[in-house]
């Protein structure tokens, strides 16, 4: 295993790390917040790109534990699984206040349409902290 891979994945768990506790603590005090999701996304390249590194050592005949390629291709699909998860907080959270869709919001008073856009986006940013804290795991 070369340098760079593992600085890749120290890189990996400290950032999804960062992004996980960053939105853990944003989602509890229920003030989400700007700085969370460039950390979230950082994390995300940095995943990709360990995986990607990962796959290009296998390809130049690098010997790898199966367990490895396994702990290193996993956090790929969990932050797949995530997203399709963050896509599906809008629904859950209007579907919970019995709207049909967001056009049904309009015709509600401001402060409620504020109410549930910060509904949605706790929801999502909760949703995307646990799915970094389970890369960290991984």
């Amino acid at each position: 295993m070369t340098a760079v891979h593992v600085a890749i994945g120290v890189a990996m768990v400290l950032v999804n790390l960062a992004a996980g506790l960053l939105g853990a603590w944003q989602w509890w005090r229920s003030t989400p917040g700007r700085l969370f999701w460039p950390v979230l996304r950082a994390g995300q390249a940095i995943t990709a790109l360990a995986a990607l590194d990962g796959l290009i050592l296998v390809a130049m005949g690098e010997e790898l534990p199966e367990l490895h390629l396994v702990y290193g291709l996993t956090p790929l699909g969990v932050s797949f699984l995530a997203e399709q998860l963050r896509l599906a907080s809008a629904d859950t959270v209007l579907q919970a206040r019995d709207l049909p869709d967001a056009q049904a919001m309009r015709g509600l008073p401001e402060a409620d349409q504020h109410a549930i856009v910060h509904d949605i986006v706790r929801r999502e940013m909760g949703v995307m902290a646990a799915s970094a804290l389970v890369v960290v795991v991984l």
